[in-house]
């Protein structure tokens, strides 16, 4: 007579179950998507950053680290065939290939990141020595940026982690950091949500997944509804 089911065996079953039922959801969601039925935004990334000054005092490059929402992490490791066997680790495999996934970008990208020095804007080069992890069903990525034109005596830097289009939600909640000085400090400031600016919202939200904001009417609009960390330095 065949033994019952050790119990002990039914954790890694009950995990095994809710897994696949993720990977279900997760394909119903990307069906969901593709047929322009979600509205904007559509992606959700916490975001961090650390300032990095060199002896003189200029700002010469920032760390920015992106952790993707859930759902969208479950997509990522979905069609990269990770994580098979459900476990939430990735191998070093699996790491090797999913670092740099979001790295790839077209010519003319911004990489989702404005900083300003008063009214001039910072050139900030293409994305170095970045990193990949799968953590707590979350995809989190870290990159590092040169950052040209600088001023030590300049006004304060407002720094802007947004997309245009709003297709992707950036919120500032992880950690801002500030290295190689003590002469400054950070704060974030949230956007002002008046009336007008909610109505945008529910506007773009009616949107569908087909539809560029900018041929509807509300351009730039990820600038508008973007968290913007300010950095002031000394006495600016």
């Amino acid at each position: 007579m065949p033994q019952p089911f050790a119990r002990h065996c039914w954790p890694q079953v009950l995990a095994l179950g809710l897994a696949v039922m993720k990977r279900l959801l997760a394909t119903l969601f990307f069906c969901v998507s593709a047929s322009g039925l979600t509205a904007h935004p559509h992606i959700f990334v916490d975001t961090g950053l650390a300032f990095h000054f060199d002896p003189e005092g200029r700002l010469t490059e920032v760390e920015v680290t992106w952790a993707y929402d859930e759902f969208y992490s479950l997509l990522v490791t979905e069609d990269m065939e990770l994580d098979a066997d459900f476990d939430g680790k990735l191998t070093e495999a699996e790491q090797a290939a999913l670092t740099g996934f979001d790295m790839q970008w077209i010519e003319g990208f911004n990489g989702d990141l404005e900083i300003m020095q008063g009214t001039e804007p910072l050139h900030l080069s293409g994305p170095r020595n970045y990193t990949a992890r799968l953590t707590h069903g979350r995809v989190v990525t870290t990159h590092f940026r040169s950052i040209e034109g600088a001023s030590a005596e300049g006004a304060a830097f407002e720094v802007k982690p947004y997309d245009r289009t709003y297709y992707t939600a950036y919120d500032v909640t992880l950690p801002v950091t500030i290295e190689g000085t003590e002469n400054c400090r950070s704060r974030v400031k949230m956007p002002d949500l008046n009336k007008g600016l909610m109505a945008v919202r529910d506007e773009l939200a009616a949107l569908d997944a087909e539809t560029d904001p900018d041929e509807a009417g509300l351009p730039n609009i990820g600038a508008d509804l973007a968290s913007t960390v300010i950095v002031t330095c000394g006495a600016s």
